[in-house]
């Protein structure tokens, strides 16, 4: 464990993460094309018809593994785990992303976040953990729980 000075901890890139909540078609995609950084947005919806003319990069995202997978080679291993965010899911991540250089990017736009809980949901429902042991029924309750553990876990990655 090491001690780190003023400086050092002046001189770490540190950024600022937000949520933007709001009713439908009230501008919080529209927020993209007021960034001036470079922008990456993880377009779980679809289509950005509301900022088709915006100039950025996207990555169509459409399955939680690659929401995962995205989140770990963005925000790089997580030491205190040994499977989801760890090194070796790092590594993997890697491989099959190659072709994307994430570092380039110093903003990540999410849109949205309810679409991103939409995917996880159905992942989670299909996990081993929302099942019942005994009758090995689904167990709502158990996937909404995995919900809630995955999702916090994955904004936590970025």
């Amino acid at each position: 464990m090491k001690i780190i000075s003023a400086e050092e901890r002046l001189k770490q890139q540190t950024g600022v993460k937000m949520a933007i909540f709001g009713g439908f078609g009230i501008g919080k995609t529209s927020l993209l094309k007021t960034l001036s950084e470079s922008t990456l947005c993880l377009d779980f919806e679809a289509g950005l018809l509301a900022v088709k003319d915006w100039s950025g990069d996207s990555i169509s995202v459409r399955t939680w593994e690659d929401a995962r997978d995205i989140a770990c080679l963005i925000g790089g291993v997580n030491p205190a785990s040994k499977s989801v965010y760890g090194q070796r899911h790092f590594e993997t991540a890697k491989a099959k992303f190659k072709d994307c250089d994430f570092s380039k990017y110093k903003c990540i736009f999410i849109d949205s976040i309810t679409i991103a809980s939409k995917i996880c949901l159905a992942w989670c429902k299909n996990q081993p953990e929302s099942f019942s042991d005994k009758s090995g029924k689904p167990d709502t309750r158990a996937a909404y729980g995995l919900l809630a553990s995955e999702m916090s876990g994955w904004l936590s990655q970025f």
